[in-house]
């Protein structure tokens, strides 16, 4: 019999989150959802949020978060 032991990490409080972005697999922890969900959901894009993207030029001149 196989076991799988799962790595598990103590997650900082976002609050206290340096980084302006965080990998799929610490997000889906915050959020306590399967990485798979927040793929998902990356193929919809709220058209306000676009809008806001795009008036702010920030995230499309840094190159994205990955």
């Amino acid at each position: 019999m196989c076991e799988v032991y799962m790595k598990t990490t103590i997650l900082a409080p976002l609050e206290h989150e340096p980084r302006q972005a965080l990998p799929t697999n610490e997000a889906a922890r915050h959020l306590s959802l399967k990485p798979q969900t927040l793929r998902a959901w990356a193929h919809y894009w709220p058209v306000g949020e676009l809008l806001r993207v795009l008036q702010e030029g920030s995230a499309v001149a840094a190159g994205g978060a990955e």
